[in-house]
């Protein structure tokens, strides 16, 4: 029955053949070790050829972490966008309330984030955040723009980080468009930076989307801001009062998901 309808539930195995329900569990769960799990939800179908790719790439990563951890983690600085709305409501999680048994349930209207919102860039290491740089309104992420910021943040690189440049920065970057142009390379190039290879369609490969942004989100989440002002200084307060071993358990997360990516032979990683 299961092998044939893999979405049967236990109470109408049970009601087909005659039995009770703890025996239909019992049998799925220690005679046959089988649980019943819900779809994943990921970002997009990858082909035999996109796994492939994500898999050489998490190796040569993986296997340039295992040969030097410290240097790696000391080099290693990514960048990625990401849009941060004047409001966004809490998750169903976050509204959790201690009652007393007996207490009704704390009813929640469900409200799209707001239109005002506005694009954040932000570039940051092991330590602690490099640069954070955000988009006026009504303008674009262009080759000539994008170009701009990697010369700013080299230029953060420097002061904060002496002597980094010499040892050439691992950059990790999205490859959107604007990062991969001519434009946005001949910075790049010139300032030294080494990419660290980056599959696409792959979030889950992204300490910024997989740990960073989340993190900010969920602290942002509940809070209404009328201004574009108000949303940086609440960005630049998470993020720049965070303790170096924020930062670099994020970045150190990147070495299980690259083995986790290898061992699931490229498919999605969701912890």
């Amino acid at each position: 029955m299961i092998m044939a309808d893999r979405r049967l539930t236990i109470c109408k195995i049970a009601e087909d053949i005659g039995v009770s329900y703890g025996t239909v569990q019992s049998i799925l769960v220690d005679v046959l070790d089988m649980r019943k799990l819900s779809a994943q939800w990921v970002p997009r179908m990858l082909t035999a050829d996109q796994k492939r790719q994500w898999v050489v790439t998490s190796q040569e990563l993986l296997s340039k972490i295992q040969r030097n951890p410290d240097d790696f983690y000391k080099r290693f600085v990514t960048m990625d966008e990401t849009w941060i709305h004047h409001f966004d409501s809490e998750t169903k999680k976050q509204s959790m309330e201690w009652k007393h048994h007996g207490s009704n349930v704390t009813c929640k209207f469900h409200q799209q984030p707001s239109a005002g919102k506005i694009m954040t860039s932000v570039f940051w290491e092991s330590e602690s955040i490099l640069m954070i740089d955000y988009l006026h309104r009504g303008q674009t992420i262009t080759c000539d723009y994008y170009a701009t910021l990697i010369k700013n943040v080299r230029e953060a690189i420097k002061e904060k980080r002496r002597g980094r440049l010499r040892r050439r920065v691992l950059f990790h970057q999205e490859n959107a468009p604007a990062h991969k142009s001519a434009v946005a390379m001949a910075p790049i190039n010139e300032a030294g930076f080494e990419i660290v290879h980056h599959p696409p369609y792959s979030p889950d490969l992204v300490p910024s989307d997989f740990y960073l942004f989340p993190n900010l989100k969920d602290h942002l989440r509940g809070k209404r801001f009328e201004r574009d002002n108000d949303v940086v200084s609440a960005v630049e307060a998470y993020l720049n009062c965070r303790e170096k071993e924020f930062f670099f358990k994020g970045s150190k997360m990147l070495e299980h998901r690259f083995s986790k990516c290898t061992e699931v032979k490229g498919d999605y990683v969701e912890k």
